[in-house]
């Protein structure tokens, strides 16, 4: 099997310059540097323009632009911390208040999405940061692990679960993903919070923290707000029945979103200045991510490395290992796309496609580019002047990654 080496390099300079984030006095943000890698595979002809288009997932694209403009009006309006004083104020302290997060936002996650968590938290956990003096850092990664490790429960908490869930031969996924998963998943959340007071003990203050519920600031836009978010959970229950009963209709997580975000675009008179002010440059990063993730798949190279190596695709090790490997690079939905034939095709059962689903979403918590919801996050925490560098993130994703994925390794392997 012949590959091109090109478009690896490629990716890898894209690595490197996100770890690095600054060329002499130039500061170069992440959306950026992506956009910078999908010219670069454009000009070098390692992708045709048709093929970089096609490559484009329209459906995150607008998922992410309906939710974004949901996150807007929350935080515009002040709904977003008026109605987190109901889930929060009794978090007395740091400790109490990182487990609150990790297991609240990662249990919604695992119904919600994460990319939606990761979405409206975002704006959430600075706001707690500023007003109980805590580390933004701190509380930012926090989230980051917790809707990544929430979503593996779930076979809607992500959207390789849902692949897997769809094409993946079995029976039923929700009993499927609860019974191997759930229990791992808060011992996980448990192991994350001890590692985090492990490498941020300094933060882990003993000042009681005191909350204060929010006034609304625009309660036209807070009610709009509020129906969204009605109309999210709706759909979303509306959709585990759907699939939980086999029912031969398909209601995407876009208009998922889209709908959600009808009330307030029809209806809000600060539609264009919510607009305006979503995230672009996510959405921007997220485009430019696909061309770049295509070309390196066309390239074979990953490919090729299978093949050379004979690797036991069956072993739930190796599948582990692997989807965490390699997640890193081409990113976790086209990885799962092209395991799941790979496991059907050698008889592979339940177990290995659940630890599919593990090792391609738990990879998210190793490095920045190993999940959506982390460019999310970050790129959202931007906007209001805080950032978790590359390497701050790899020193605490690197030893949770390892401690999450011996938890769930462990029950796959006694269940």
């Amino acid at each position: 099997m012949e590959f091109k080496l090109l478009p690896v390099i490629i990716l890898f300079l894209v690595f490197i310059a996100i770890s690095i984030r600054q060329i002499g006095r130039i500061k170069l943000e992440i959306w950026l540097i992506m956009l910078i890698g999908s010219v670069l595979v454009l000009i070098t002809g390692q992708i045709s323009i048709f093929d970089a288009i096609k490559s484009i997932n329209l459906d995150v694209i607008l998922f992410l632009f309906g939710m974004f403009i949901v996150g807007e009006a929350l935080q515009k309006s002040g709904y977003l911390y008026h109605i987190s004083y109901m889930a929060f104020n009794r978090a007395k302290s740091v400790d109490t208040l990182v487990l609150l997060i990790l297991f609240v936002t990662g249990l919604l996650s695992a119904f919600l999405m994460n990319d939606t968590l990761a979405i409206i938290g975002t704006s959430l956990v600075l706001y707690f940061a500023k007003t109980h003096k805590i580390s933004p850092k701190l509380l930012l990664i926090t989230l980051a692990f917790s809707v990544t490790i929430g979503s593996v429960t779930s076979p809607i908490g992500n959207p390789q679960n849902l692949l897997i869930a769809i094409n993946g031969n079995i029976k039923n996924p929700f009993v499927s993903f609860f019974k191997y998963l759930f229990i791992p998943t808060i011992i996980n959340f448990f192991v994350t919070y001890l590692i985090l007071k492990l490498f941020y003990k300094k933060e882990f203050h003993k000042t009681e923290l005191d909350h204060s519920k929010e006034d609304i600031i625009d309660k036209n836009l807070a009610n709009l707000s509020k129906i969204s978010l009605i109309i999210i959970i709706i759909l979303i229950f509306l959709k585990i029945i759907i699939v939980f009963l086999k029912i031969n209709f398909e209601l995407n997580l876009v208009y998922i979103a889209l709908i959600a975000a009808l009330p307030i675009i029809l209806f809000s008179k600060k539609r264009f200045e919510i607009v305006k002010h979503i995230d672009w440059k996510t959405l921007i990063f997220f485009a430019s991510m696909f061309i770049v993730m295509q070309s390196v798949w066309n390239s074979n190279f990953f490919q090729y490395l299978i093949n050379k190596f004979n690797l036991q695709i069956k072993s739930i090790s190796t599948i582990f290992t692997l989807s965490i490997i390699l997640s890193q690079f081409i990113s976790n939905v086209p990885f799962v796309a092209l395991f799941i034939p790979l496991i059907n095709n050698i008889g592979g059962g339940i177990k290995e496609m659940i630890a599919l689903a593990v090792g391609s979403t738990i990879a998210g918590n190793l490095l920045i580019l190993g999940a959506a919801s982390n460019i999310i996050i970050i790129q959202n925490a931007e906007k209001q002047g805080q950032t978790i560098t590359f390497f701050e993130f790899a020193k605490v994703g690197i030893p949770v990654t390892i401690a999450n994925s011996l938890v769930y390794w462990m029950f796959l392997k006694i269940f």
